[in-house]
Formats: structure tokens, C-alpha cells, sequence
């Protein structure tokens, strides 16, 4: 969607609204997620509805209810966090994909964060759940889980006021997780709410990393650099389509990088009075208003495989975009669910931020989730992973699909 279908569907607001997901959103009944169901597959059936570029195919290769982040192993399977207790498996993911298995039940909700580290053919599963980091020993191959999920960190240190998901991320030997806010703006007592946090392998020495960041569940390493990037979702009530989703390179911040939540938005803007936000972080990419990334992959710069994209996609990220709960007074969402995807050069976007249009910088990849009429959605996307071989893979929380979308000029296997 450009920039200036946003600022149409914006003028159609009732009330003022903004950016992340709410523990009371607007959801009209044809949005609500499909019920839980039993996983399944078979063989890879095509997305109905959904729009990719010419030169690609999407298509179907699993169902998991509530599919939230994804992680890729190098032998093809593929690891499903969820808003429920389980992390599934889909054993070769890039091939004849078996039908998705639990791989370890967590002691805690929703087990939806998951990631990889890997020393050659072992390591670790990391799970992220609403009040703490698990370890799960992992050898590539594995199906079920070696042993109990060993809890290594605790966030949250009470319920309430949403954004319960922990997303993780492992990278130069570093663990990370982000925690959501309790609330929508407000000054946080919990020290571990709107924060990333960073931790030894063990979840030892844990301490922040990015503070005053509202709710970064897109959480992701640039393969390329060892950067990690985090998505964030901004905050509600702020006028005229503020503040602008960001996608920016966490590490690359000396010391803790503070992102002026809620204080400063955007290229250190004060949203409340007399705020100080000359060292506040200018993110590098940003999105409209209420578009909420929820999921994000780089593509590696040198990805081989039968299903290798073209060079014009290495090295970019692929962020997806849950869609906006915020209705005009049409009642139509003021943006729909959509898979964006970023150029890059390194940690920099071939784009540079134009403030004026927080569309410049992307380009839609995964399109269709979201009818014409504006009111009925067909899924949401959330997890982004790319595999070994290639593919690129997408979960979906409102069916549970997990869509593979690889180039049409590759043959299936």
C-alpha cells in the first residue's frame, strides 16, 4: 500500500489511533484467527488468494494454529513457535514436508519466540515465552526434543497489559530477547518491559540492550554481519499516522540504544512535553503507522540451493507486516497484512528514510491477505525464516498456514 492510500484511509479515522497491537483492538468478526486446530500436511498446495511477484510461487506446506516465529535448520526442517505451549516441527520443510510434529511442550504461554545456534551439527534450541528464555539441547536431525526445556532467564516479572510474546535471537555468541510493554504509553517499573535484553549462552548476566522500545517482536541477525535488528510496533492515541513502524540495526548502537518510547518517536520527535530526545536512536527504516512487524529474515547474500532467489533479493530483509486492527469510520482497516520487502547493502537500506513517506523504502512481496472490501482478512502473516536450500517461509497466526515460496524456475522436490 503507498503512502498516499495511508493518509486516505487515515482521514477516515473516528478517534485517534496508532501504531502496535493492543490488548483491545477493534477486530471485526471476519479478522477473528481461526480456531485451533490439529496440525497437517501433504504435498505443497498453492496459496489461494495471495500474490507474490511474477517468477515466484507460494504454496502450503504445513498448518499449525497460532504459528507465530520460525526458525530454519540446515538439514530442511523447520521449527514453529506458537501462541500456545507447543514448539512444532516440520521435518523437511524444503522437500516432501512431513506433517508437523510437537517437538517440546513449554511450562509457560505462548511459546512463540524461537531461534537457533548452532557450532556445527549441535547446540541449541532458545524458546522465548511470556516470563522467561528456555534452552533445549539440539542435534541437527532432531525431531523431538532431547530434554525438558531448561528455563535460563526470567522477564516480566508480573501478567497484565499485553504484549506477552519474547521473541529471540542468537548472534556472536550473544543471546537476545525482546520484551513488550505493559502498556500502551506509560514509564515502565518492570526493568525488563520494553527492552531487548542480552545474556550469555546460559542467560547469565543478563542486562539491556535497547530500552524504551515498545513492543520489538520482529527480532532477527543479519547473516551477512552478525547485526540484530528488531521490529517494532509504536504506540496508539498519537495524531495523523504517528508514530511510523521501524525496522533498525539493534547492535550497531554503542552502549544501550534508547528508542524514546513514549516520549520521542521517529526522527526524534517529542510527543510529550519538554521531553529531551537529542540522543534518542533514528531508526533506518520505517514503515506507515499500525502496520505492526511481527516477523523479519535477511536474505544471505550468498544463499545457494535448488530454490536461491535471484541476486536482486540478496542481502535484503523480508519483514512481515501483521496489519493494522485500527478501522476508520468506514470500519475498513486503515492498512492490511502484507510481507514487505527491504533492499540492503550490508546493515544500510538502499533507501535512505524519507520522513514525508514511510513507503519509499520497501516494496510489497507478499500481498493479498486482506480483501477489497477492507473488513475480511484471509490471514495474517507473522514468522519469517529463510531454509538451506533456499526457500522462503512465512507462518500465518489467523489460519496456522506456513506458506514456502520459492522461485518458479526451481523444481519442487
Amino acid at each position: 500500500m503507498r503512502f498516499s492510500a495511508v493518509l486516505a484511509a487515515i482521514a477516515l479515522l473516528a478517534a485517534a489511533c496508532g501504531g502496535g497491537a493492543s490488548s483491545s483492538p477493534q477486530s471485526p468478526s471476519s479478522t477473528r484467527p481461526a480456531p485451533s486446530r490439529a496440525p497437517s500436511s501433504s504435498s505443497p498446495k498453492p496459496a489461494s488468494g495471495l500474490s507474490v511477484p511474477a517468477g515466484f510461487r507460494i504454496e502450503i506446506v504445513g498448518n499449525v494454529g497460532g504459528a507465530r516465529e520460525l526458525a530454519a535448520a540446515p538439514n530442511g526442517d523447520l521449527f514453529v513457535g506458537t501462541g500456545g505451549s507447543n514448539v512444532y516441527v516440520i521435518a523437511n520443510a524444503e522437500g516432501q514436508a512431513a506433517s508437523p510434529s510437537v517437538f517440546a511442550q513449554l511450562p509457560d504461554t505462548p511459546a512463540a519466540g524461537v531461534a537457533l545456534a548452532l557450532s556445527g551439527s549441535s547446540g541449541t534450541l532458545y524458546v522465548g515465552t511470556q516470563f522467561g528464555v528456555y534452552r533445549i539441547p539440539y542435534t541437527v536431525g532432531d525431531r523431538k526434543a532431547r530434554s525438558a526445556p531448561a528455563k535460563i532467564a526470567s522477564v516480566r516479572a508480573a501478567n497484565g497489559g499485553g504484549h506477552n510474546t519474547t521473541s529471540v535471537a542468537f548472534a556472536n555468541g550473544v543471546l537476545y530477547a525482546s520484551v513488550g510493554s505493559s502498556c500502551n504509553a506509560c514509564k515502565e517499573s518492570d526493568p525488563t518491559r520494553a527492552t531487548i535484553q542480552q545474556m550469555r549462552p546460559d542467560g547469565s548476566a543478563m542486562t539491556a540492550k535497547a530500552v524504551r522500545i515498545r513492543n520489538a517482536i520482529a527480532l532477527t541477525v543479519n547473516p551477512a554481519t552478525q547485526t540484530v535488528w528488531a521490529g517494532d510496533a509504536g504506540q496508539d492515541s498519537l495524531p495523523n499516522g504517528h508514530p511510523y513502524e521501524f525496522f533498525d540495526a539493534v547492535t550497531l548502537h554503542s552502549g544501550v540504544a534508547d528508542y524514546g518510547w513514549p516520549d520521542c518517536e521517529e526522527n526524534r520527535q517529542a510527543y510529550t512535553q519538554g521531553a529531551d530526545c537529542s540522543a534518542t536512536v533514528v531508526p533506518r527504516v520505517v514503515f506507515p503507522a499500525y502496520e505492526t512487524p511481527v516477523g523479519a529474515a535477511f536474505y544471505p547474500v550468498n544463499q545457494s540451493g535448488a530454490y536461491a532467489f535471484p541476486a536482486s533479493y540478496r542481502g535484503g530483509a523480508f519483514v512481515a507486516m501483521h496489519g493494522a486492527w485500527h478501522t476508520g469510520s468506514d470500519g475498513k482497516y486503515l492498512s492490511p497484512p502484507h510481507v514487505a520487502f527491504v533492499p540492503m547493502n550490508g546493515d544500510a537500506p538502499r533507501t535512505a528514510v524519507n520522513w514525508s513517506d514511510p513507503t519509499a523504502q520497501w516494496s510489497d512481496f507478499i500481498s493479498g491477505f486482506q480483501l477489497p472490501d477492507g473488513t475480511t482478512r484471509i490471514g495474517r502473516p507473522t514468522g519469517v525464516a529463510v531454509g538451506a536450500s533456499g526457500s522462503l517461509f512465512v507462518a500465518d497466526d489467523q489460519t496456522g498456514a506456513i506458506y514456502r515460496i520459492t522461485p518458479t524456475a526451481s523444481k519442487r522436490r
